[in-house]
Parts: structure tokens; C-alpha cells; sequence
């Protein structure tokens, strides 16, 4: 990538305790991301800034229900590219009164690249769910909230507010490409249902850019979860279920994406692989 190209990664570390515990530490040092979006971080926000280490700046919301959830943006310091933004404004939660289960599941914060362009950055954790269950119940509301704040940070892009990255665990495909088993899981199991669906398809057609699918092009994949079980990592029987989610003006300085997948079952460091883009600074 070009000097002037700074990368976001994104991730659900399945508990960062975990995680730094099972090497991802070696992942940050030989990626070298400038912005780290994380979820199910599961832990206060000193304990995560501890184990990134003073080479970022860290900002974490966590649940309130304790070993829950919780996301969090992180800034590396020596970046040339990006960093944040002067009197760094950062926000929490979607409203001022979320339903205990919705906390430690949306963070922004405000940053600004080297070339002064203004970007907010967002780790979102959506809802699991559980079809047939008040699990799921709680994952629409949840995303009904999550709908009307994209939808209000589109506008303001376009306003001439801050450009805004979405990312973060979803925890729903788009459509047959973004899951193995399709048909074995179609309206058959959360993630794979029609409501939800909608949501995500129907931010693109608002306006969002699906940065990942729209740099890789219409393909299978590329897959970012993989359960423990059997041989699904081995087997690429994965789900895309891990986004960036771009508004207009930030989706044109996308320049690629990858996915960091471990080299084999037992390297990794959480049933999630790394999702990484590169932007135009």
C-alpha cells in the first residue's frame, strides 16, 4: 500500500484476555493496523488499554452485564496517517437509556487523517440472537435503534458532517454469498433471517457501501467466522457476518481488503478473523 494509505482492522476477539493469551498480540505487531474497532472485548476499559499498550489510545465501552460484550476503538499513537481528531469527542451506546443487554455494543469516536480529512470510526456489536427465543426479540429492537443512527450519520455525511466507518460483528449475512450452508440455515436460524437481512441491504441502498463486498466483487465470501466445532475453520464452512460499513465519501478512498485468517485451527486467537481495509488517507 501507499504511504499515504492508513488501514482499519476490525475485530470480534472473543475476549481480549482470551485473545491476547492465544498470540493476538503477534497479529497486531505483524499487521500494524493504524485503527483497531473491537468487539466482545469483555473486559474494563484499563484492563484492554493495558494489554494494547501505550502505543495506542483506547477507548472502550463495556457491557454492563459483566463478561458481556463490549467494544472499543483503538488509535496507534506513531501513526502518520491518522489519528485523532483535535478535542477528540467519544460516544457511547445509541441512547441515553438502552436496555441493560444493548450495552458495551456501539462506541464512535472521532478521528482526523493526516490530510485533515475528518472521519468518525464506529465498533458495533449487534445482537446474536436466538430464533424463537426473547433473544432475537431483543436483536430487532436492537437493530431498529442501530437503523436510525446510520441513517442519521448518512445524512450528516452528507451535510457536510464527518465521513463515518460502521464496523464491527453483525452478526447477519447479506445474502447466499456471505454463509456456507445457505440453505441448511435460510430463515432457519438468526443471522439468516429475511427482518434481518432487510436492515443491512436496505442501509446499502440508502447510501452505505458494503466496503469488503464491493472491493472483492460477487464471490463467496471472504468468510470471517468459523465455529470451533468439527472442521468448520479447516473446511471454510464460515459466515461473512464482519463488516465495514462506509458512507459515500469514505467508501471512494477504499483501496483493498483482506481477511487475516489464521494458518491453521489451533493459531488463532478467536472463532473471528481480522477484517482489514485500507483507505486513502
Amino acid at each position: 500500500m501507499t504511504s499515504t494509505s492508513f488501514s482499519v482492522a476490525s475485530v470480534n476477539v472473543n475476549g481480549i484476555r482470551a485473545a491476547y493469551r492465544k498470540g493476538m498480540g503477534q497479529w497486531i505487531e505483524e499487521a500494524q493496523p493504524d485503527v483497531i474497532l473491537l468487539q466482545e472485548v469483555r473486559a474494563e476499559e484499563k484492563i484492554a488499554a493495558d494489554l494494547l499498550g501505550d502505543q495506542f489510545d483506547t477507548f472502550i465501552a463495556p457491557s454492563l452485564i459483566k463478561g458481556r460484550a463490549g467494544v472499543g476503538v483503538a488509535v496507534a499513537k506513531d501513526s502518520t496517517k491518522i489519528g485523532l481528531a483535535p478535542g477528540a469527542q467519544h460516544t457511547i451506546g445509541l441512547a441515553q437509556q438502552e436496555e441493560l443487554v444493548d450495552s458495551g455494543r456501539w462506541i464512535e469516536v472521532d478521528l482526523v487523517t493526516a490530510s485533515g480529512f475528518p472521519l468518525r470510526m464506529v465498533s458495533a456489536y449487534f445482537h446474536s440472537g436466538q430464533i424463537n427465543d426473547p433473544k432475537q426479540d431483543s436483536k430487532m429492537r436492537h437493530l431498529a435503534s442501530i437503523d436510525a443512527r446510520v441513517r442519521e450519520l448518512l445524512s450528516r455525511s452528507g451535510e457536510g458532517g464527518p465521513q463515518t466507518l460502521v464496523a464491527g460483528d453483525f452478526n447477519v449475512v447479506r445474502s447466499e454469498m456471505d454463509i456456507k450452508n445457505w440453505k441448511a440455515n435460510y430463515n432457519k436460524t438468526s443471522g439468516v433471517l429475511d427482518e434481518e437481512i432487510a436492515y443491512l441491504n436496505g442501509w446499502v441502498d440508502a447510501g452505505w457501501c458494503d466496503v469488503v463486498r464491493t472491493l472483492t466483487g460477487p464471490t463467496p465470501g471472504p468468510y470471517s467466522w468459523w465455529s470451533w466445532r468439527g472442521k468448520a475453520f479447516d473446511n471454510d464452512t464460515g459466515w461473512r457476518i464482519d463488516y465495514h460499513y462506509a458512507t459515500p465519501g469514505l467508501a471512494v478512498r477504499a483501496l483493498a481488503a483482506r481477511v487475516d485468517r489464521a494458518i491453521s485451527w489451533d493459531t488463532r486467537f478467536s472463532d473471528h478473523a481480522p477484517v482489514v481495509v485500507q483507505f486513502e488517507a
